[in-house]
């Protein structure tokens, strides 16, 4: 039996593996003790603007002097790299480091950087998802950050329940809802991951609240309204800001220009700079 077998205090029960556990684990600590405060982004319905959310909240929060990254965990669909013009990016190593691709001083690293073609479907099960996931919290070069932000695919399963498990006393949640109580219903199902995960829920954001008219500015419902702030008082959480549809946001996306930078003026980027103030207070209350 080697000696790294007999000194590891649960070798009868790990088979001797726990010394790796453990360097695995100080990595993981080492990096995330850089990173002041962990954000991850959640909804449990596809389709209400989640990534949209994650990205522009990001890149307000650059905007804003922090030292930012962005990672993007939806492994089956990514789109931060879309969202960033960044699809035909792919990654280098550094001293033994991934190096997460810039966008001016933003941070960003995607499974979409590691596909052959942006077309490639990923076919993994639980376990390898995990793996990677752990790969990006690790082995990533994201030196020291104010701002973690983590973009989750759709729904309360591998994905989030890793993320939540590696990172270290994440400060929370934002979850994402869209006006309709059909939407409404399935972001219960989120807040009610946060709740059974202990994970703070820093706020509810509703996405698509009213059409922004681009000739005006004027905010016109056009879907039924109030989810956000009806999941708000029904769980006591706080509605940190209802964001308008505005004709841009999308072509934006799909063109890789980020809606926060390239449309500060409008009234559904100013909603971005509302969204973050309360996580701003983050870093005053640790000062």
């Amino acid at each position: 039996m080697s000696d790294d077998i007999e000194s590891c205090p649960g070798a009868t029960k790990c088979g001797g593996d726990c010394s790796e556990q453990e360097k695995e684990q100080k990595a993981l600590s080492d990096c995330m003790s850089r990173i002041d405060h962990k954000i991850v982004v959640m909804s449990g319905k596809g389709g209400v603007g989640k990534s949209t959310v994650a990205v522009n909240l990001a890149v307000a929060l650059s905007m804003a002097g922090k030292r930012v990254g962005l990672l993007d965990v939806d492994i089956h669909g990514p789109s931060v790299p879309t969202m960033l013009n960044l699809a035909d990016k792919r990654i280098v190593t550094e001293n033994g480091k991934i190096v997460p691709i810039s966008v001016g001083e933003l941070k960003v690293m995607s499974i979409g950087f590691l596909l052959r073609a942006n077309d490639d479907a990923i076919i993994w099960r639980g376990p390898m998802k995990m793996g990677v996931i752990k790969q990006f919290l690790t082995e990533v070069a994201w030196g020291d950050l104010d701002y973690l932000i983590v973009d989750s695919p759709p729904g309360t399963g591998d994905e989030p329940l890793s993320v939540c498990q590696l990172i270290e006393n994440p400060d929370g949640a934002i979850v994402v809802t869209s006006p309709q109580e059909i939407a409404a219903t399935d972001v219960r199902k989120s807040i009610d991951f946060c709740l059974k995960l202990d994970l703070p829920i820093l706020g509810i954001v509703e996405n698509m609240s009213g059409f922004a008219c681009p000739s005006c500015g004027e905010i016109t419902a056009i879907f039924n309204s109030g989810a956000g702030e009806a999941l708000a008082d029904q769980f006591g959480l706080r509605l940190l800001g209802k964001i308008p549809i505005d004709p841009m946001i999308c072509s934006s996306g799909d063109q890789g220009k980020p809606f926060a930078y390239h449309f500060s003026n409008t009234p559904t980027a100013k909603a971005f700079e509302t969204i973050i103030e309360p996580i701003l207070a983050l870093s005053d209350n640790k000062k």
